[in-house]
């Protein structure tokens, strides 16, 4: 497969989304790297509306969940309902058996809620009583949360974090884009809109993922994944103030999941092998929820942003 191939999609996307480019990239490497997506971003800024877009061009099912401070995990993962007629309890799945489910601001939702989620992002399967149950081969969650807004909210654990593959923060529009924004609303009122292309088939999309796992990761690049990915642990064998920063370190899912969206990447730019540039350029999508910042570095501004790109900027490239 070639990534042509995923070319009606990322068109469908950009049909639907003006600009936010960096959330359609990061849509499509994480359905290629078989992971989820943790979306960031103020309200308004078309994050549910790129979801939907991507669903629309896949073969599967998928279900919307709006998170809210009254939500139970059963509402989730589902229930045992207890049959009359014979007389014994039978399962009725929930939204986590569709293959991608939008957790619509996911931080609304209390932490037991929110736990409801581990198992099946992390172990692609899911426990109730004493049975456990498989998720679909295609498996996504796709989750939005507001970085601002802390009336009725419930930070996200840091084992919830860690089992999102990339965590993409999306920004205000230019005013060129806003304009075009002002032309598809109005060409939606009067009922232009394109038809979503042809759903890819889920035997296609394997065989994709399949390809991008094949590109060429030279083991030297190995070393400097491994190098970054240790520098968030050790930053003082790098830079003391980088050290005052940082209070907990990335731990080995980054290391997986910066090669495995470097891959991605590459085969999405049509590359044979994966170069240093591919590995930065998703190092931030990969590394920012994952790097904990000490109360230092909160007190003095400092971003999660602004460590690794002093990290890239200090650890050697092969």
């Amino acid at each position: 497969m070639t990534p042509q191939a995923l070319e009606p999609l990322r068109n469908h996307i950009r049909s639907r989304v003006i600009g936010q480019q960096n959330l359609i990239d990061g849509m499509l490497i994480c359905l290629l790297a078989d992971g989820h997506l943790l979306v960031e971003g103020m309200p308004g800024l078309a994050k549910t509306t790129a979801v939907n877009a991507l669903s629309e061009g896949i073969e599967g099912d998928f279900h919307r969940v709006q998170f809210t401070p009254d939500l139970l995990p059963s509402d989730l993962v589902g229930t045992d309902i207890y049959r009359h007629e014979k007389a014994e309890f039978e399962f009725r799945p929930g939204p986590l058996f569709h293959n991608i489910l939008l957790a619509d601001e996911v931080n609304r939702a209390p932490a037991k809620v929110q736990a409801a989620l581990l198992e099946a992002m992390g172990e692609r399967q899911i426990t109730v009583g004493q049975k456990t149950y498989r998720l679909p081969e295609l498996f996504m969650v796709l989750a939005t949360q507001n970085p601002v807004e802390q009336e009725g909210t419930y930070q996200l654990p840091e084992a919830q974090l860690d089992r999102f593959l990339m965590q993409v923060v999306v920004g205000y529009p230019t005013h060129v884009e806003e304009l075009e924004i002002l032309e598809l609303d109005h060409n939606r009122q009067q009922a232009v809109e394109t038809p979503p292309p042809d759903p890819i088939p889920q035997s296609a999309l394997f065989s994709m993922r399949k390809s991008a796992a094949e590109v060429y990761l030279d083991p030297k690049l190995n070393r400097y994944i491994v190098d970054l990915v240790q520098a968030t642990r050790n930053p003082g064998l790098y830079d003391k103030e980088m050290a005052r920063w940082i209070r907990f370190g990335a731990s080995p899912r980054a290391t997986l999941a910066l090669a495995r969206c470097a891959r991605a990447r590459a085969w999405l730019d049509d590359e044979e092998f994966v170069s240093p540039g591919h590995i930065q350029k998703i190092a931030p999508d990969i590394l920012r929820h994952r790097v904990l910042l000490s109360f230092e570095a909160e007190a003095e501004g400092i971003t999660a942003d602004d460590v690794i790109e002093r990290l890239l900027s200090l650890v050697a490239i092969p």
